[in-house]
């Protein structure tokens, strides 16, 4: 079968990632990358024995489809560049910087007849996958994101509602197709001036409760999904592909010797396995796949355009009350008593 001929834009930590796993993979030929830093572009493509374009326009004359990987405020041109010159569009995440953007990309995508996929990569996760089976028909009470990572190694160009809760909110649209009835949402600033940690609440007609938290400001990366059900709690790692499922405890009387009876009660926790494959790798596979098959992939231009819009509901929310944080620490027992505030709460409209 004819290799599908890629090129990737913006060669920073996803861009080399995507450089990676298309010279890996089977059904793809790297035939370039293109920086604004030429002399990163160089690199990367020494790297991977491929070839650095001087301009964008000189890379997708070669190509048949085009990965862009740049910082969020040069998506939409140059998504509407290359749909306009009829190639195949992987675009990371967020989509665009505005939900605007991204309606007239939803619009162009679907004028272009081209594949168009997001990279919401944890959809692609293993263990986001098996946790979807396990809580299949399960009354799910509560839902708990937690997403959390230190400061340094993060993506800055956009608040961390744009580069962490992003991906769970895409999770929670793929698991609730329902809008929200309404939101609360609060944040804090420390090192960049934006919300760099943020919790948010949504509240659904018949439930389930939904929590997000997010932070850049610890020293402990987590990515976890925590269900409660009336049946059972389940506990999903996706940094480190586990499932662990707590049933109902259970108790019984034991007879012991026909005259002594003991009673023991026991809590069932199931470890579900979980395959050990890269969600990058799968990611881009499903989108060589979905060119190659003309099908639509599992996170669509839509699907991008609908995650952006409940980030930039939850952003909006917050900003307006966004509280920063002090950065000299503050001597125990200086603080004046405080009342909590509400947290800015939005209604949906239906």
């Amino acid at each position: 079968m004819k290799a599908i001929k890629v090129g990737v834009i913006g060669t920073g930590r996803m861009g080399r990632n995507h450089c990676r796993v298309f010279s890996a993979l089977r059904h793809a030929e790297l035939i370039g990358v293109t920086d604004v830093d030429e002399r990163a572009a160089q690199r990367v493509a020494q790297q991977y024995t491929t070839t650095a374009f001087p301009t964008v326009d000189a890379l997708l004359a070669e190509v048949d489809a085009v990965s862009i990987a740049t910082p969020t405020a040069a998506h939409f041109a140059l998504a509407v560049k290359c749909l306009e010159q009829g190639l195949h569009l992987f675009i990371e995440k967020p989509m665009t910087a505005t939900v605007c953007e991204a309606e007239t990309l939803v619009d162009l995508a679907n004028a272009s007849q081209r594949i168009v996929q997001v990279g919401h990569i944890e959809r692609f996760n293993p263990t986001f996958s098996e946790l979807k089976h396990v809580i299949e028909g399960m009354t799910i009470v509560a839902i708990n994101f937690r997403r959390l990572s230190p400061y340094v190694g993060s993506n800055t160009d956009v608040d961390v509602v744009f580069d962490l809760m992003i991906h769970d909110l895409d999770l929670l649209l793929d698991l609730i197709p329902t809008p929200p009835q309404t939101m609360q949402a609060i944040g804090m600033s420390a090192f960049s001036h934006d919300i760099d940690h943020a919790v948010a609440q949504l509240v659904f007609p018949t439930g389930p409760l939904l929590t997000l938290t997010v932070s850049r400001l610890t020293e402990h990366k987590v990515r976890s999904i925590e269900v409660t059900g009336l049946d059972a709690y389940v506990e999903g790692d996706l940094l480190n592909k586990s499932i662990a499922l707590h049933r109902r405890m259970t108790g019984e009387y034991l007879p012991q010797n026909h005259q002594n009876v003991k009673y023991r009660q026991e809590s069932v926790i199931e470890r579900i396995h979980v395959p050990m494959v890269e969600p990058l790798r799968m990611e881009l596979e499903h989108f060589l796949s979905c060119v190659r098959e003309q099908r639509q992939p599992l996170v669509t231009a839509t699907d991008g355009l609908n995650t952006l819009r409940l980030a930039t509901q939850i952003r909006d929310l917050i900003r307006p009350q966004l509280i920063p944080i002090p950065l000299a620490p503050i001597p125990l027992g200086s603080l004046a008593p405080f009342v909590f505030a509400q947290p800015p709460t939005m209604r949906i409209n239906s």
